[in-house]
């Protein structure tokens, strides 16, 4: 009798230490997870961010500025898995008025035609980040270097 209680005993550890281990990696496996999604992204945001920060600084070409406006339109209408409009909208402003202002939601109609800039003058293009995405771009016309 002393010899079935204690194998009982030892049985009953092992399952508890089964459980135990088992519960142990379950957890593990739930926050490697996390901590993969959060990795994806700031992945993303860094993939959104590169479409639009080879366009930014002091003396930008006109053309470079007509493609940034082009990404920009065009992502602005570009559709997530369900088949919306991505929230991911970027404002484009013009300190001179050389070219109409345009926030997201106006670039994505079916009527919205995109203005060019002068493709002989220089621009200063500066990002702002609103939540680590892109959200604002300012545009200023300057002279022309010679």
């Amino acid at each position: 009798m002393e010899n079935a209680s204690k194998a009982l005993i030892i049985a009953g550890a092992i399952v508890l230490s089964l459980v135990i281990i088992s519960l142990g990696m379950f957890i593990f496996s739930k926050g490697n997870e996390v901590a993969n999604s959060i990795d994806m992204n700031e992945q993303e945001i860094l993939a959104f961010n590169n479409k639009f920060t080879p366009y930014e600084g002091e003396s930008i070409r006109g053309s470079q500025v007509n493609a940034l406006l082009q990404a920009v339109v065009a992502s602005n209408r570009s559709v997530n898995d369900n088949g919306e409009i991505d929230t991911k909208g970027i404002e484009v402003i013009f300190t001179d008025n050389e070219v109409k202002n345009f926030t997201a939601e106006e670039s994505i109609g079916n009527d919205f035609k995109l203005s060019k800039v002068k493709t002989g003058t220089y621009y200063k293009v500066e990002l702002a980040l609103i939540n680590s995405l892109v959200r604002n771009v300012t545009i200023s016309s300057k002279k022309q270097n010679n």
